[in-house]
């Protein structure tokens, strides 16, 4: 089963600006609405396509790409992708994803080994997003068989070793993968979401910081805690505003606590989050679960707010379905008393098995 995203195809702003600043595309575009902008962009580009412009073909198909016209684009795409490792790169990730066509993931693993292997310079900068696509296809067995090794080794090639220039996508799921057992290695863990933070991974940014409220992998550092949830909840990231709620609820601060909550419980819409975030749907979950389970606490038991029972009961529903084990952790926490400071008739904690801190 599939579990994370593929990397974005590296180096690219939005293609509808860029191919506007091409030569001879048309001046009198002022007071068109993006739609017709699209339709002038597309005309222009098949017009050099029809002068031979081989480039105009990955431009028109990233064109689609981008406005979600999935088929269009993997037409264009296939046009080219024998000259042009952009192009390759992206029909991989549409077949591996089933963006446009069928999902076909050996066929996408097959794109990026021939990116992997080549010793052209137009496929240089792809290697190493190329080399975490195939590591994701290793840790999900789709395409490739199921090796957390070989996940790990190709990680490691994307990752090289924190270089600001590879897959901060890759440095930041090592971060990840060396937090969770066989591969457990907290230290391992802490050293790669420092690399991804410092090269700009808001989700590592996250992570640091629960590991620093929790002492996992490093010394226990409230301050860098705080600081790191929340520039990364500042950031948008639902995971470390879930966490940053937690805080504020188990040091009293519950108006804080209740406020962040009452924000975090309204996205309805994972995908779009993990869309606008880049992340990955379970630690997006994660941050709306513990969300949802400590505004529950404050509305039962009044915490810096008004009581309200029924509203409690449908947030607690709501943290159980948007993560049964997170909420199932901070039930036990708060029946065993790590959290528990008041008598409460609190939700029957289900033996699940205790994960402790979410990373």
């Amino acid at each position: 089963m599939k579990k994370l995203n593929s990397e974005p195809l590296p180096k690219r702003g939005d293609t509808l600006y860029s191919v506007s600043q091409m030569p001879d595309f048309p001046q009198n575009i002022q007071g068109h609405s993006r739609a017709g902008l699209l339709d002038i962009a597309e005309q222009y580009l098949k017009d050099r396509i029809q002068q031979g412009d081989k480039q105009a073909h990955f431009l028109l198909g990233q064109l689609c790409f981008e406005e979600g016209w999935y088929e269009d684009a993997l037409l264009h795409f296939e046009k080219v992708k024998d000259e042009d490792y952009q192009a390759l790169y992206q029909a991989g990730v549409m077949y591996y994803d089933g963006l446009g066509t069928q999902e076909d993931q050996r066929k996408g693993v097959e794109y990026m080994k021939k990116i992997i292997s080549s010793s052209s310079h137009g496929a240089k900068h792809l290697k190493y997003a190329a080399a975490y696509n195939l590591g994701r296809a290793c840790y999900e067995g789709c395409g490739m068989r199921h090796s957390d090794e070989e996940a790990e080794r190709w990680w490691l090639i994307a990752a090289d070793n924190g270089n600001p220039k590879a897959s901060v996508i890759a440095q930041s799921v090592l971060g990840k993968f060396y937090s969770r057992p066989p591969s457990k290695n907290l230290r391992k863990a802490f050293f790669w979401h420092s690399e991804a933070c410092g090269n700009g991974s808001v989700e590592s940014q996250g992570a640091l910081g629960v590991m620093y409220l929790h002492g996992l992998g490093i010394q226990r550092n409230m301050h860098f805690a705080l600081e790191c949830l929340k520039e990364a909840a500042e950031r948008g990231n639902v995971y470390a505003q879930g966490h940053l709620v937690a805080y504020y609820y188990n040091r009293t601060l519950y108006t804080k606590a209740a406020e962040l909550a009452k924000k975090i419980v309204q996205y309805d819409n994972i995908s779009l989050q993990v869309d606008a975030e880049d992340r990955l749907p379970a630690y997006t979950a994660k941050g709306i679960a513990m969300a949802n389970f400590y505004l529950a606490r404050c509305l039962h038991l009044g915490l810096g707010m008004k009581p309200d029972t029924s509203a409690a009961k449908q947030h607690y529903r709501k943290a159980f379905l948007m993560d049964a084990d997170v909420t199932n952790d901070l039930q036990c926490d708060v029946i065993y008393g790590k959290v528990y400071k008041q008598k409460s008739r609190c939700l029957q904690c289900i033996d699940l098995g205790h994960t402790g801190p979410f990373m």
